[in-house]
């Protein structure tokens, strides 16, 4: 991506990573040149060259950076569910269905409430049943192991749409932005402010964030609640994303006030920023200079696999801390956009939820589910960066045959 230090790329990631202006042109491109040959003499200066990536504009770059969300959001959505439905559960959402005594009858079914071989089981009716506790989460393993048993194994993708549909806009804006807003905060600090071009990444990520935060919140809010929440009736497909953010909406669709009611679809949307924000502030300024520190290692006689590498352990290391850091924030947007009263969601602040998850479940519920959510940010940053860094060099590639 660029940002990395060109001096120390290997020759063949050299286009792949040179700086662009807002029309795709390269700011000072180096030569590509084939990982064999030589590299030019500092002393000649860099010269363009076809091979630069001075065409590859906004359009290359988000579509690589769509690619790159594409192939991340199928791998890690089933961390994904386990998080949130740690989190939705720690929040009071139920998980079982009590069962009506007077509604059981000689053709009732039972499916919804047999145990597992791990419960103590109950009967009723004659039939194996499970005690509330029994579809109570413990653990991110236990999620799994609980949602492929209960609802099946094609429930650990459940909004996989959503992430899909929410990935690639956010991504594609999100990292094009951001290689941008990098690029010129580094051109102005260099010029008038030296020490504080280190910071240009923890800003440029800043806010190349809040632009897609805000553009594709209700996104976000469709697939927290598809996740959330389970679907108890047998055969019955949960309600998709349309419907979802249909549901959303339906509570308010009586007032006159239309174009207020919209504002429903972005509840959370301060959570989100509050999260979103410092995590990218936290995980630029991390994995900048430990990717600059792994390719100066690799040196010019790096091969692909060892660049990408590079940008993978980068990623990893920096999404994790980021993921662990910010996980307070990521529990009050998640209790935010399950809250079903919608008129309360609205009039929910942050600042008040967080204040209500101190004090019912301290440090502890400030954390719920801090494990799937460091385990999915990690290798979700990492493939992101890696992905994003190979097929913006395979246009640009294709662009210069």
């Amino acid at each position: 991506m660029a940002g990395c230090s060109r001096g120390s790329l290997p020759t063949w990631m050299t286009a792949a990573a040179s700086r662009v202006d807002l029309t795709g042109g390269a700011a000072s491109p180096p030569h590509l040149v084939s990982s064999s040959s030589p590299s030019p003499s500092s002393s000649s200066g860099p010269a363009p060259a076809a091979g630069a990536d001075q065409e590859l504009g906004m359009f290359e770059r988000a579509l690589s950076a769509a690619g790159a969300a594409f192939v991340s959001a199928i791998i890690v959505n089933p961390l994904d569910v386990a998080k949130t439905r740690l989190q939705a559960q720690a929040a009071g959402v139920l998980y079982h269905q009590p069962p009506q005594m007077a509604a059981l009858g000689p053709d009732a079914i039972l499916s919804e409430f047999k145990c597992s071989p791990s419960c103590t089981r109950g009967l009723i009716l004659g039939e194996p049943v499970c005690p509330p506790d029994c579809f109570q989460y413990k653990g991110t393993l236990d999620v799994f192991l609980k949602v492929v048993r209960q609802e099946g194994f094609g429930r650990l993708w459940r909004g996989t749409n959503a992430g899909l549909a929410l990935a690639v806009p956010t991504v594609g804006i999100y990292l094009p932005c951001y290689d941008i807003f990098r690029n010129w905060i580094e051109d102005f600090t260099r010029s008038n402010a030296p020490g504080l071009t280190p910071y240009a990444p923890l800003v440029a990520g800043s806010v190349a964030r809040s632009l897609a935060c805000i553009a594709c919140s209700p996104i976000e809010l469709a697939r927290t609640r598809m996740q959330a929440y389970k679907e108890f009736r047998p055969g019955v497909k949960p309600p998709g994303m349309y419907k979802t953010l249909v549901g959303v909406l339906s509570p308010l669709a009586s007032s006159s006030q239309n174009v207020q009611n919209y504002r429903a679809l972005w509840t959370g949307v301060g959570a989100q920023l509050a999260r979103d924000v410092p995590f990218s502030g936290i995980c630029w300024s991390t994995l900048e200079p430990i990717r600059r520190k792994l390719l100066g290692l690799v040196g010019e006689g790096g091969n692909a696999a060892s660049v990408l590498g590079a940008n993978f352990a980068a990623g990893f290391v920096a999404g994790s801390l980021a993921a662990g850091a910010t996980c307070p924030l990521d529990v009050a947007k998640t209790r935010r956009q399950i809250e079903k009263d919608t008129e309360k969601a609205m009039r929910m602040t942050t600042r008040q939820t967080l204040t209500e998850i101190w004090r019912s479940g301290g440090v502890k519920g400030l954390f719920t589910g801090v494990g799937p959510r460091v385990a999915r940010a990690g290798p979700s940053v990492g493939i992101v960066v890696s992905f994003y860094e190979v097929v913006k060099y395979a246009l640009h590639q294709r662009q210069t045959s």
